[in-house]
C-alpha cells in the first residue's frame, strides 16, 4: 500500500498545478519592466533605413510600442483596431517589426495601411529580447517619463483598450 502512496500524491499535486495553470489568463504574464524605464531601443527605420527609432524618438509623451510581424495571426487580427486608434489621434503608436522580412513588412503596410508614426526593424530579435517579448503581438504603454506603464500580450482589441489602457491614460492625465 505504501509503495502506491507516493505516486498518487505526486499525481494529485501535478493535477492541482495543471488546474491552476489552466485558469490563468495568458495575456496577463507579468513583465519585469512595469514601473521601470523602458528598455533601450536603437533600430533602423523600417521604411527609411536612414532614420532611427530610439527612446528619444518618443520621449516626453505617452505612447504605445507595438511589436508586430507579418507572419503573426494576432497582428493581422489587431491591425484594423490599430488603424482606427491611430486615426483617432488618442495616442501615438510606434511599431517594431519583429523577427520578420523587411520586404514582406513593407508590403503588409502598403496593403493594410500603416498605423505607426514610425516602425523600427528588429529582424534579428535583439530589441525583442531586451524588451522581454514572448511573441507577437505585444503592446507596451510608455509614459511621458519613459516608464513602462503596462504590457499587453496578444491582439489589442477594443475591449482590451477600454479596460486596460483607457483607465491608465485617464490616470496619467490627472
Amino acid at each position: 500500500m505504501n509503495r502506491f502512496a507516493l505516486p498518487i500524491v505526486v499525481f494529485v499535486l501535478l493535477l492541482i498545478a495543471l488546474g491552476v495553470g489552466l485558469t490563468r489568463d495568458p495575456t496577463r504574464l507579468p513583465s519585469p519592466f512595469i514601473d521601470k524605464a523602458a528598455p533601450v531601443v536603437e533600430l533602423r527605420g523600417l521604411k527609411n533605413q536612414d532614420a532611427v527609432l530610439n527612446n528619444d524618438t518618443f520621449a516626453g509623451r505617452q505612447v504605445l510600442i507595438n511589436f508586430w510581424a507579418t507572419w503573426c495571426v494576432g497582428c493581422r487580427e489587431e491591425h484594423g483596431f490599430l488603424m482606427r486608434l491611430a486615426d483617432s489621434g488618442v495616442i501615438p503608436i510606434y511599431g517594431i517589426n519583429w523577427r520578420d522580412s523587411r520586404p514582406e513588412a513593407l508590403q503588409w503596410l502598403a496593403q493594410l495601411g500603416d498605423p505607426y508614426v514610425m516602425s523600427g526593424f528588429d529582424g534579428e530579435n535583439r530589441t525583442g529580447i531586451d524588451w522581454g517579448v514572448y511573441g507577437a503581438p505585444e503592446t507596451f504603454l510608455i509614459g511621458a517619463d519613459g516608464v513602462v506603464q503596462y504590457k499587453h500580450l496578444g491582439a489589442l482589441t477594443e475591449q482590451a483598450w477600454q479596460t486596460e489602457f483607457v483607465p491608465r491614460l485617464e490616470g496619467a492625465a490627472r
